[in-house]
């Protein structure tokens, strides 16, 4: 059976010729989606039992903070891609994080290694250059 191709575009307006769909359009979403949305299911395999370092930002669409935030987290996990895994969560959609991490103000940053939070920042940061 021959796999259905497509001809379209990649993400930066290249033409693309008989590609893979399935494996194109993993590839386009997993660049596009950088740091991840995370929520209670699959917070257990992707953090706590990951050996990887694992950064999560707890967030809330409605705050100026967050969103100030929001192109600082994504350039660094550009950065560092490879080094760690980057992961947003809203904590209004995702209630369970707020009592199992004790946050009570966005944005909230924690960093896991192992499964254990090892450094957290909570609140807006000055970027050091």
């Amino acid at each position: 059976m021959k796999p259905f191709t497509v001809q379209g575009y990649n993400t930066r307006g290249a033409m693309i010729k008989n590609r893979h769909i399935p494996w194109l359009l993993h590839c386009i979403t997993k660049q596009l989606r950088m740091p991840r949305k995370i929520d209670q299911k699959n917070f257990k395999h992707e953090v706590i039992e990951s050996i990887e370092l694992a950064i999560v930002q707890f967030k809330s669409e409605w705050s100026g903070a967050c969103q100030i935030i929001a192109p600082v987290y994504e350039e660094l996990a550009k950065h560092y891609k490879g080094h760690a895994k980057f992961f947003v969560s809203d904590i209004e959609v995702n209630t369970s994080f707020e009592k199992e991490f004790g946050i009570h103000e966005v944005p909230t940053i924690l960093f896991f290694k192992s499964g254990e939070i090892i450094d957290y920042s909570i609140g807006l940061i000055p970027r050091i250059n």
